[in-house]
Formats: structure tokens, C-alpha cells, sequence
């Protein structure tokens, strides 16, 4: 049983498979997308923080521009994303404050302060006080902060809705089944084969099925991508409307060796998250989970104790090796991949979006793009023992 050939299949529909197909469709091809549940995946569990100040790392320098060149197309991104769906996707340039409870969080927060002014960042440091200025429902303890009004907010689970209507309106094919296995043909990545026998035909396949990737059928060793799953909770708490506002931005902390954040929305809902786990494909909802999440937020602000807690849920990053994303052709004509993304995927939909329909139509990546190719991790596959 074999469909009609589509100039590009996408396998994965979450954000980063519905932008691909979406932008390749605005390019003039025809796109498709292999998903048994298009729009699920990592999103439907993710807060949205758009933080390319705040989540810096040391050694992520060059992952920073791209993070940053992403955040710079999101009002644009946004608006025409609304524009065409008429979907409201929570998009607020709230700003971002991280503050330290402890002398040692203070000391890691001057750090980051640091590096972030060495890499040309905008972020102020705050007293105590003025944090509790900013934001009245912060604890006492609070020792001191960063305030970064560069660092904006969506919600994933809006962006995802809005981008299926996106694709459905320019014409994208949605196939929901899974797909088993890589069709290769002369040496060429031709389509898929699906799990209920279907042989779906392209001329073009992006890989984009986040922690899943790397285990499609029939690409070659070599070119399977390095991405695993990386387990994270979410809380999803509300703040009823005497309670308002409650927070006006998002706050973050690292408590006791964790991160854990506070992310509010407009509709009042509040997200509380995530935490970090090595467990393979373990999705469990845990209450070790749940209590840490919820006693190192309520160290942060005390009055979330009295808030109804509406949702758990817990949903799988897809991490590579150094945290970046995979992005572009591979050494199999025709396989190109957008995986990987790790804890910046809602941060890096517009410009992985961009970057995947260029090399669709052009065979190459954009520049931002150059340094993410899935060939940066083939030198270690080559090299002998």
C-alpha cells in the first residue's frame, strides 16, 4: 500500500515537526507529517519559557546565538502565527527574574551575572529587597537577583494548537500512524514505512520526533542520532482571581542544587517545574517528584501552599550530547533531521522552522544553523578505539 509522494515527510508532529512542515509549505512544497497524536509530544508538558539570558550555561556560547537569534524572530513569529489562526498563543514579554536564597546561590547567580555580561547580555542585579520590590510574594530569605527583561514567555500548548491549524490551512498531510522504518532507495532516504504496512513516499524525510529519533528502523548506524530521553515533572497549579496577580513575571531559582522555576500566565494558571531525570522512558508522575517540586517553590514563595493544584505530568526532552540541537542534511542524501533540542525546543521553533525550510529548498543550512549540523558528532563515531 503506497501514498501519493509528498516533496517533504516529517516524521514527528510536535512543535518542532508542525513548523518544519508548516514553513516548507509556505516554501511551495508539498508537506506531510507522520504522527499517530500530532501536537503532542514534550510541548504539552513544557512551561514556555522563552530564556535565552537566563539559561545560559557555561561552554553553550555558540548555542547562545542561536538561541538569541530565535528569540529575535518570536514577536514576529507570534504575530504571524495569530494573524493567520486567530489563536491567541500566551505570548508576554514579562521578563524573567532569578534570585538566590543562600550565600552559595548568590555567589553561582554573580557568576552567571558575569558571564552574561561578557557575552553582551542585558541583565540587572537586584538586592533582596528590590526583588521583593518587584515581586511582594517572594520570601523573605531571598538574598538577591537577576532581573532580565529580555526573557519572554508562550504557551506551548497554545503555540501547538495555533501551528496545527497553520499547517492544516497551507495544505499539510497529517498521516497518524507511526512511522517503523526508513525507506532508502538507490542510496537515497525516500519516505517511510508505516507500523500499519504503509509506504509513504517523499522526496525529502526531515527526522523530527524528538527523544524518539534515534530509534526509526532503517537509518544507517552512523546517521542515528545521539538524542535520549531526559525525564522532567511539571505542576500545574491556579491562582484564583482574589489571589491576583500573584506573580508578574517568571522566577527562578536554583534550590539546593535544583532548578526550579515559576512561570505564570494570564489565564491564572501557574506552572511549576521541572525536574531532571536520567530514567530512560520512564514517564511516571512520582511523588518524590512532586513534593521536591513543590517544597523548593514554596521556599521561593511561600503563599503557593494555599493554590489548588490542577495538573502533574511529567514528558521527555529529547538531550544530544552537548545540549544543542541537530539540525539539517545528514551524509544520507535526502534524511535531514530537527531533533535534539533538549530544554530549548519552544525557544528555538521560529528559527528551527527557517532553518529547515532553507535547506529544503536550497540544500543548505542558513548561517545561524551551520554549527548544529548532525555532522559534528561523527568525527567521535569515526575515530578508532
Amino acid at each position: 500500500m503506497s501514498s501519493r509522494t509528498s516533496d517533504v515527510l516529517v516524521v514527528g508532529g510536535g512543535i518542532i515537526g508542525l513548523v518544519t512542515a508548516w514553513r516548507a509549505a509556505q516554501r511551495g512544497l508539498t508537506a506531510a507529517v507522520v504522527d499517530p497524536e500530532p501536537g503532542g509530544g514534550a510541548a504539552q508538558v513544557a512551561a514556555g519559557m522563552l530564556a535565552a539570558v537566563t539559561e545560559l550555561h557555561y561552554g553553550e556560547q555558540t548555542l547562545l546565538g542561536l538561541n538569541l537569534a530565535s528569540a529575535h524572530r518570536y514577536p514576529a513569529f507570534a504575530a504571524e502565527l495569530t494573524e493567520l489562526t486567530g489563536h491567541d498563543l500566551g505570548y508576554r514579554r514579562c521578563g524573567t527574574l532569578a534570585v538566590a536564597l543562600d550565600a552559595d546561590d548568590r555567589a553561582h547567580l554573580r557568576e552567571l551575572h558575569a558571564l552574561q555580561r561578557q557575552s553582551g547580555l542585558e541583565s540587572e542585579w537586584l538586592s533582596g529587597r528590590e526583588c521583593r520590590r518587584l515581586e511582594p510574594m517572594l520570601a523573605p530569605g531571598v538574598r538577591g537577583g537577576l532581573r532580565v527583561d529580555g526573557d519572554h514567555q508562550i504557551d506551548p500548548r497554545r503555540l501547538t494548537r495555533a501551528l496545527l491549524v497553520a499547517c492544516e490551512r497551507a495544505g499539510v498531510l497529517f498521516h497518524r500512524t507511526w512511522a517503523r522504518r526508513l525507506r532508502v532507495v538507490r542510496d537515497r532516504a525516500a519516505g517511510v514505512t508505516t507500523t500499519d504496512g504503509a509506504e509513504l513516499a517523499a522526496d525529502q524525510v526531515v527526522l523530527a520526533a524528538g527523544s524518539l529519533s534515534g530509534r526509526l528502523e532503517g537509518v544507517p548506524e552512523a546517521l542515528l542520532p545521539p538524542v535520549r530521553p531526559v525525564k522532567g515533572q511539571v505542576l500545574r497549579l491556579t491562582v484564583p482571581q482574589r489571589h491576583a496577580p500573584f506573580l508578574s513575571r517568571t522566577v527562578r531559582a536554583v534550590v539546593r542544587g535544583s532548578h526550579v522555576y515559576l512561570v505564570p500566565r494570564e489565564s491564572g494558571e501557574l506552572v511549576i517545574g521541572a525536574t531532571s531525570e536520567e530514567l530512560g522512558w520512564d514517564t511516571t508522575v512520582t511523588a518524590g517528584g512532586v513534593y521536591e517540586l513543590l517544597r523548593d517553590a514554596h521556599e521561593l514563595v511561600p503563599g503557593i501552599t494555599e493554590l489548588p493544584l490542577t495538573e502533574t505530568r511529567a514528558g521527555l526532552r529529547p538531550g544530544s550530547p552537548d545540549n544543542a540541537p541537530l539540525l539539517g542534511p545528514t551524509d544520507l542524501p535526502g534524511l535531514l533531521l530537527a531533533t535534539g533540542h533538549y530544554r530549548n525546543g519552544v525557544l528555538l521553533t521560529p528559527v528551527t522552522g527557517d532553518a529547515l525550510a532553507h535547506a529544503l529548498t536550497t540544500g543548505e543550512l542558513p548561517e545561524a544553523a551551520r554549527p548544529f549540523t548532525p555532522g559534528r558528532f561523527l568525527k567521535s563515531v569515526e575515530q578508532p578505539a
